[in-house]
């Protein structure tokens, strides 16, 4: 991205992936206002110590109608047969009719009492209008197994005593002690939530803690002394996700304050999906089967800073992200003369060595000394093919004998060669096309010359669909030749935002237009990759973030909870996209919060405009939403997208490693919906039946939502059937034939 706008890339905050500079050209559609000091006045407390009141886990009886416990809220109410479905609170709920099931959501209903704990029952008559061939004792056994009491989704308890506090900051503050600096917790393990007050008189503290849909899973009240205390409260869940305390002081009021570019009233943590039941572990042949990245550090450890020791654990590996940039640009290794660089010596640095984090190897950039500008360039080619070559020979020779010490498994060693040089962007290329062309044959040459187990591949522009008008320029110069592989940016629109989702232009009844989605930009790249290049050339998308929308800021109230909810459904969609269409590893930009607004996956709880090399940061609804996504996802390969999908409807396959099970990633999209006047809805649904198994076969599924929370549905007939909404979900199942019968597989792509 912009060169300009964050320093260059590399482990330490000196060296970050550039951020994107786009011509802006959409209003900002602003969504709900401020939620979570408003929903805190609203709200009913609770006694000290418990969690959100609970509808009765029994029966209830409601004008005379007897109803079934079935599910909690974000599960499957199952039932035999035929059923009216009463779905909310004993006092505010909506009734429907379903067939043998249905997902207990606001999806299915409307939702009938927002900001409540919900439920659903099923009117205990079910049986009367049940499937043939449902006994009385089977409707019996299920309904005395849908009476076991539901576990509030998160559960707290506390505080005890109070702690000593500091006497000066804000009213009230919160955060999540213990993790290990994330703010993301292994799902089901304690979670302590730390309230500072500092009460000028006796008070009572309200909580509340929102998902990511912004409905309350726990809220409380507790009594403060006056001056400052610490209060905490010890809380568990087995539900994975993103979560938002707020908190107020009830006589006083007063909400959380802004903290960095995270906006006042909410402090947030995470809860980090275990997927292990539904898919076991997949065994790697090789490390370079991994099929996600990602761009910035994190110096989260006791002691660290940026920009020194290691960026990116605990939060790579929390994340789920495997690949990194490591800089063996000219510029950076020889910057004031030839022959420095040795190839001998053991240049790699020390975070890569435990071998879990894997190396793509940045080549861009021309030292002053050796440019015919005579200062450092990413805009023309060497003045001395020559030198040039000598030094792309040692990192050949380097990378070789790295990759033979700390990565024996991994079959080759990728190299990147330019970095966005779109006319357009902040590094364009000035130079001819011919002297680009002749700078990959000698990239090429002097890399294969040192390491014969190299994959080169460019062109790397920032704008998906220009590597493939730059390929097919350059094709008659004999780029393809110089290829091994195709590195590109994955930036889909004129701003890739929660307003810009990946999917906008798709359907489109003007050609040019639908042309303009990622899906298609993507099956237009893969094509000219099988023509160019060769059939079965790897395909990195090494850099695709999601910004806040255009013209935004960060501010003291903004971004909301319905923008955090949007950002999160979008990164996800957009990068299933890339790898369903072919990608074969894709890159998640950026880690926290950059100065180009919102990027981040997660806050920077420092810099109130963003940074680099941050020390503290929480997790954003994306962050959650990545982290479920990379355990269902990585370790996959690509059997592409679904045919004949109705209009609005996305879905790919992928088959985990080793002939294992299918993973279908679904969700729904329409243009009118999203964004709408009211914002992004996370309510807007389509029915979808997906095919899962041969006709006549009937068993379950595994569904699991963007979280990585996990339920069973079963299926009839071979199909399940789905409510989509904009934030995707993901359905394992066990018939790969069946599968591979249903996708379109992308141009070239041979898997992992």
């Amino acid at each position: 991205m912009n060169p300009d706008a964050v320093p260059p890339r590399s482990s330490d905050c000196r060296r970050h992936p550039r951020v994107a500079r786009k011509q802006q050209r959409r209003a900002l559609l602003l969504g709900i206002a401020v939620f979570l000091l408003q929903a805190c006045d609203r709200a009913a407390p609770v006694e000290t110590g418990t969690a959100a009141p609970q509808p009765a886990s029994g029966a209830l009886v409601i004008d005379g109608t007897a109803w079934l416990p079935c599910a909690a809220e974000n599960a499957t109410c199952a039932f035999p047969g035929t059923a009216r479905v009463l779905y909310g609170t004993p006092a505010q709920h909506v009734i429907k009719e379903f067939t043998d099931h249905t997902p207990c959501d606001n999806t299915a209903f409307d939702d009938p009492a927002p900001g409540a704990d919900k439920r659903c029952w099923y009117a205990g008559g079910a049986a009367a209008k049940g499937r043939p061939g449902a006994s009385p004792a089977q409707v019996a056994s299920a309904a005395q197994a849908d009476a076991a009491p539901v576990e509030p989704l998160l559960q707290c308890k506390g505080p005890g005593a109070p702690g000593p506090a500091a006497p000066s900051g804000d009213p009230i503050e919160a955060d999540t002690p213990g993790s290990d600096g994330t703010r993301m917790f292994a799902r089901g393990t304690p979670i302590k939530i730390a309230f500072t007050a500092r009460a000028q008189s006796a008070d009572a503290l309200a909580w509340q803690i929102r998902d990511a849909w912004n409905v309350v899973r726990a809220s409380g009240r507790f009594s403060v002394a006056a001056g400052a205390g610490s209060y905490t409260l010890t809380c568990t869940t087995q539900t994975a996700g993103y979560f938002a305390i707020a908190a107020t002081l009830a006589s006083q009021k007063g909400t959380l304050g802004s903290r960095g570019t995270r906006p006042s009233g909410i402090a947030t943590f995470g809860v980090l999906p275990d997927v292990s039941a539904v898919l076991p572990a997949v065994a790697y042949a090789h490390p370079d089967q991994h099929r996600f990245g990602g761009q910035g550090a994190a110096y989260l450890k006791p002691g660290e800073s940026c920009c020194s020791g290691d960026g990116y654990r605990p939060l790579y590996p929390n994340l789920g992200l495997t690949w990194v940039n490591d800089n063996r640009n000219w510029y950076m290794t020889e910057p004031k003369a030839p022959n420095t660089f040795s190839a001998a010596a053991d240049n790699l640095t020390p975070f890569f060595r435990p071998g879990d984090l894997l190396r793509l190897i940045q080549l861009d950039g021309i030292p002053g000394w050796a440019s015919p500008t005579h200062t450092d360039t990413h805009s023309y080619a060497p003045a001395s093919l020559d030198a040039y070559r000598a030094y792309m020979k040692r990192v050949g020779e380097e990378s070789n004998a790295v990759r033979k010490r700390y990565f024996p498994l991994q079959s080759n060693n990728y190299y990147q060669v330019t970095w966005e040089p779109d006319y357009e962007g902040g590094l364009p290329w000035r130079d001819t096309d011919a002297n680009l062309v002749a700078m990959f044959k000698a990239t090429h040459d002097a890399i294969h010359a040192g390491d014969p187990n190299a994959v080169v591949m460019g062109l790397t522009l920032s704008a998906l669909s220009k590597n493939t008008e730059w390929l097919r320029r350059l094709a008659p110069l004999g780029i393809g030749k110089y290829l091994d592989g195709v590195s590109a940016h994955g930036y889909y629109d004129i701003g890739t935002s929660p307003s810009h989702p990946p999917e906008r232009f798709s359907g489109s009844s003007n050609p040019s237009t639908a042309a303009k989605a990622l899906p298609a930009a993507m099956r237009e790249l893969r094509r000219a990759m099988t023509e160019i290049v060769k059939p079965g050339a790897k395909l990195f998308v090494t850099e695709t973030g999601v910004s806040y929308d255009i013209g935004s800021k960060y501010g003291p109230t903004y971004p909301n909870a319905n923008i955090l909810y949007a950002q999160g459904a979008v990164v996800a969609r957009t990068h299933l996209i890339l790898l369903g269409e072919g990608a074969d590893v894709s890159f998640v930009f950026y880690s926290a919060d950059p100065p180009e607004v919102g990027y981040g996956v997660f806050f920077d709880l420092v810099h109130p405009q963003g940074g680099f090399g941050q020390k503290e940061i929480s997790p954003k609804p994306a962050a959650m939403g990545v982290a479920a996504m990379t355990r269902l996802v990585d370790g996959t390969t690509t059997l592409g997208p679904l045919s004949g999908t109705p209009k609005n409807i996305h879905a790919y396959a992928f088959q985990r490693l080793n002939g294992g099970k299918v993973v279908t990633a679904l969700w729904t999209h329409d243009n009118k919906e999203w964004p709408g006047a009211e914002g992004f809805s996370s309510t807007y649904a389509q029915n979808y039946s997906l095919v899962v198994d041969a006709p006549g076969k009937s068993g379950n599924v595994t569904v699991v939502d963007m979280m990585g929370n996990a339920s069973t549905m079963p299926y009839r007939n071979g199909r399940v059937a789905l409510a989509l909404t904009e934030a995707p979900v993901y359905v394992v199942s066990d018939n790969a034939e069946v599968a591979r019968a249903n996708v379109t597989a992308p141009a070239g792509y041979v898997g992992q």
